[in-house]
């Protein structure tokens, strides 16, 4: 998340991404079931819960559904991002969600205000991960749960070969250091949590799958315009890591692995259960 302050270096932790309409397409997909299901459990009727990098909300939202009359808030630093996120919430007559800007290091919330803390997919944007994870705590109550997600790109396959798309995931590792971030934050989160002083760790992992025709289509589709359009693009022209014609190579590869009927791709996530 993007975030002020003199004390953050104002090169780090832009998302490395943007807001474009494809990459808010691809985030649109998510609810519990397909990338917090390791939360499924601990979620309880009541319980309030806070949201990082809720980016368009639909997680939060079905968060919200499942705690019910428990308040679920929702922090993103993107005001247009959040306005979409109330629109959608009102859409769907989900009353007991709120949306607010924020900085994921320095929380605008009370000491021990929330029995759950989750962030899906935000850590390995951030160049001090420690601390924002710090400042999670700090919102828990006594003995609430921190739960984290976060990509692994290190571990990402796909059938068949492609050099575009082998091309793209040394963009990616290129366009998030960058930024400040980490792209193979998974395999770091045990290690992450653990030194924010969380206790009781349960580390598990799973994965994206895509596969069928309708699952290649809208991930490789979104992903061909993305490569050139949204603003890891635009970061990675302008960092000198790549240039236009070669994003629309890449665009291409993606296009071609959507209609390939082996087409297949794997993104290992690592997840995180533990107490404050």
């Amino acid at each position: 998340m993007q975030h002020d302050g003199d004390s953050i270096d104002p090169t780090a932790d832009v998302y490395s991404h943007g807001h474009h309409e494809s990459v808010l397409r691809i985030h649109a997909w998510r609810t519990v079931e397909n990338s917090a299901a390791y939360l499924g459990p601990h979620l309880e009727a009541g319980a309030t819960v806070l949201d990082v990098g809720s980016g368009p909300g639909t997680i939060t939202i079905d968060l919200a559904r499942r705690v019910r009359p428990g308040v679920v808030v929702g922090i993103d630093a993107a005001p247009e991002v959040v306005s979409s996120s109330l629109g959608l919430a009102r859409s769907e007559g989900v009353e007991n969600v709120e949306f607010r800007v924020g900085d994921a290091y320095s929380l605008d919330l009370g000491d021990g205000a929330f029995d759950i803390v989750h962030a899906h997919q935000l850590l390995h944007h951030l160049a001090r991960p420690i601390d924002t994870l710090r400042e999670f705590r700090r919102v828990l109550k006594p003995g609430g749960l921190l739960a984290v997600r976060d990509v692994d790109y290190g571990g990402v396959i796909w059938s068949p070969p492609s050099a575009e798309l082998s091309r793209w995931l040394e963009l990616q590792h290129a366009v998030i250091a960058g930024s400040g971030g980490e792209a193979d934050a998974g395999r770091q989160l045990k290690r992450w949590v653990r030194e924010a002083g969380f206790t009781d760790i349960d580390a598990t992992a799973s994965a994206w799958v895509f596969s069928t025709a309708l699952e290649r289509e809208w991930w490789g589709m979104a992903w061909a315009e993305r490569a050139t359009q949204s603003q890891f693009a635009s970061r990675a022209i302008e960092s000198g890591h790549s240039n236009p014609e070669e994003l629309n190579r890449i665009a291409s590869g993606w296009r071609e692995w959507a209609a390939d009927d082996d087409g297949w791709l794997l993104m290992p996530h690592a997840e995180i259960i533990a107490r404050a």
